[in-house]
């Protein structure tokens, strides 16, 4: 294990690490087996989205790029509630390794917000011209909703490809969830204090809402270019109400 990684069980040390460090990994809790479900049903609902058969999906351009030109030939970079469309994908978000870090950090009342806004969401992040998503500026989770009543909140990322400067990554600015936003970048600079935070194959990662992060564009074309992962929140503030929409969704980090 690195320091940043920890085995399911390891729940004191990995919340230990997650309260000084602001994220923390958590490895080996899914089976490789568990992980090419997981895969084959989101390649299901992304040709799903694009077939235009799934009636919850957003506008793309409420995430990503609004430049990039809109067309069936375009590569679908989000399919939203995806744990509503996939069993495999409700299972593995729940479970057992995750949700006891999870609820050690925010208490056992946490809850998973997959209903409301954008759900857990299935992710392909890539390079090229027919993709809106591929690097995401400087930013912190709770600006994307400061004026909502839902945190504290751990985000968590089930990473399906290991990722590197190759199909992207993560950057982290460790310990930044326990001070002021005033300082974060507007852009992509370099931060002093600022790590690579790299993921394998299936390694859950979770981090505050208030942890500084970016995610790097990949170097690479698409095969190697591409970073596939599911993503969502837990929460323990005031859960949204049924149809709350997405229009107060604050799209502040730069594309």
């Amino acid at each position: 294990m690195t320091s940043d990684a920890f085995a399911p069980g390891e729940v004191d040390a990995a919340v230990e690490h997650y309260r000084a460090a602001g994220y923390v990994v958590l490895r080996g809790v899914h089976t490789d087996a568990e992980l090419a479900e997981l895969t084959a049903d989101m390649e299901r609902l992304q040709r799903a989205v694009l077939a235009r058969e799934l009636t919850d999906q957003h506008d793309d351009t409420v995430l990503d790029d609004p430049t990039v030109a809109r067309s069936d030939e375009r590569t679908v970079n989000y399919v939203y509630y995806a744990t509503r469309h996939s069993a495999v994908a409700d299972s593995m978000v729940h479970a057992a390794a995750v949700t006891a870090v999870v609820r050690a950090i925010l208490g056992p009342e946490a809850w998973l917000l997959d209903r409301e806004r954008f759900g857990v969401v299935y992710q392909d992040a890539r390079p090229g011209p027919t993709s809106g998503y591929s690097r995401i500026g400087w930013h912190t989770d709770r600006q994307s909703g400061p004026h909502l009543d839902i945190w504290p909140s751990t985000a968590f990322t089930i990473h399906l490809d290991p990722t590197s400067p190759a199909n992207g990554f993560l950057r982290v600015v460790p310990g930044s969830h326990r001070g002021p936003t005033d300082g974060i970048p507007p852009g992509f600079e370099r931060v002093p204090g600022e790590r690579a935070l790299y993921c394998e194959h299936g390694d859950v990662l979770l981090h505050d809402a208030d942890l500084w992060h970016s995610a790097a564009r990949a170097t690479e074309d698409p095969p190697g270019g591409v970073r596939r992962h599911l993503r969502g929140g837990w929460y323990s503030g005031v859960p949204l109400a049924p149809g709350h929409g997405v229009d107060d969704f604050v799209k502040n980090a730069r594309r």
